[in-house]
């Protein structure tokens, strides 16, 4: 990790929290707390790795209240910063961390490479990286950070504070196709619509946005999405939803807000998925869920033979069920 030069009082007056411990300290570097140093900030964000945070070597932990007495009890020599969640503390500090960064070693906001097309509007200090392909017509909100290799296609939009990684495809064709049946072939439906994506969305290397046919695909503010996502023409993704590596969403699918979505999870098309739904990874979403929970559809791994005989039986549940019924209609007519 690149070093900052900054002090425990730096951090408390950018950050907040009760500094334990002198504001003097100089802090080089933000550390696991196995691995910290004198000049190291860490964090504890549970109970159960106490007895690390004891014989930290850190200059200064970031923890509850209670963990800080327990720990300094046991041994801990260093300050604390003392935060009701230890663990967003630590995000913030690496979001403050990254802009000290940053300010020191600022590069040329769009770089030579980059390909800018007509009528293109970039808000302030936008930043594009090498060989990015910004199309005709394109907009992106102020402080948004194209990482290199990004395309973004015609009309399509970006908004405010975003951060789309490397490889990262928006606005390409929606997968639109009409069967012929003349002439046994597909006929391309003209993918006519655009991507519009919020404020503070995070993009991962190589994820896909499909635009829309007729209506734009659409990601709300604060959603994040991890690498290699498929999303299809017309989805619309609620405000401050997650989705996890690997997860493909078919076109016309509306997930709500404050959703989560486990990695390599199928969302068939047209369906609905309500606000705070959560689906674990692996599962295939057949139907529309408008409930809040947590559905998981996957079936056990096993070992393959077991495997093979459960599937077999599963497949002739549906004679079981209609022999078990004629039974039921026996019993009750006698």
């Amino acid at each position: 990790m690149r070093s900052v030069d900054a002090t425990t009082a730096d951090i408390v007056q950018a950050l907040g929290g009760e500094l334990i411990g002198s504001p003097h300290l100089k802090i080089l570097r933000i550390a696991s707390l196995e691995r910290a140093t004198q000049t190291d900030i860490s964090f504890l964000s549970s109970p159960k790795y106490a007895h690390q945070f004891a014989a930290s070597q850190a200059a200064c932990v970031i923890a509850r209240h209670a963990d800080a007495q327990v720990a300094q009890t046991l041994g801990f020599k260093g300050a604390c910063i003392i935060s009701d969640d230890p663990y967003l503390y630590f995000a913030k500090l690496t979001q403050w961390w990254k802009r000290r960064l940053d300010e020191g070693g600022r590069r040329a906001l769009i770089h030579p490479t980059a390909v800018i097309g007509q009528r293109v509007q970039l808000g302030a200090d936008v930043r594009v990286g090498a060989l990015c392909v910004i199309e005709d017509d394109a907009v992106i909100g102020a402080r948004t950070v194209l990482h290199s290799r990004v395309t973004l296609g015609a009309n399509c939009h970006v908004g405010e504070d975003c951060i789309v990684h490397s490889g990262v495809v928006i606005g390409a064709d929606g997968f639109g196709f009409a069967p012929n049946q003349v002439t046994d072939e597909w006929v391309k439906i003209e993918q006519l619509g655009a991507v519009r994506i919020g404020n503070s969305v995070e993009i991962g290397a190589n994820t896909c946005i499909d635009r829309g046919a007729l209506e734009d695909t659409v990601i709300e503010d604060g959603v994040k999405l991890d690498n290699l996502i498929q999303i299809g023409h017309n989805v619309h993704i609620g405000q401050h939803t997650a989705l996890a590596g690997c997860v493909g969403v078919a076109g016309s699918a509306t997930i709500g807000a404050h959703c989560t979505v486990g990695g390599g999870a199928v969302v068939l098309g047209h369906l609905t998925l309500a606000d705070r739904v959560h689906i674990s990874a692996a599962s295939v979403v057949t139907r529309s869920i408008l409930q809040a929970g947590h559905y998981t559809g996957i079936f056990p791994l096993d070992d393959n033979q077991a495997w093979e005989k459960n599937a077999a039986t599963l497949k002739q549940l549906h004679g079981l069920r209609e022999r078990l019924k004629q039974l039921e209609k026996v019993r009750v007519s006698t």
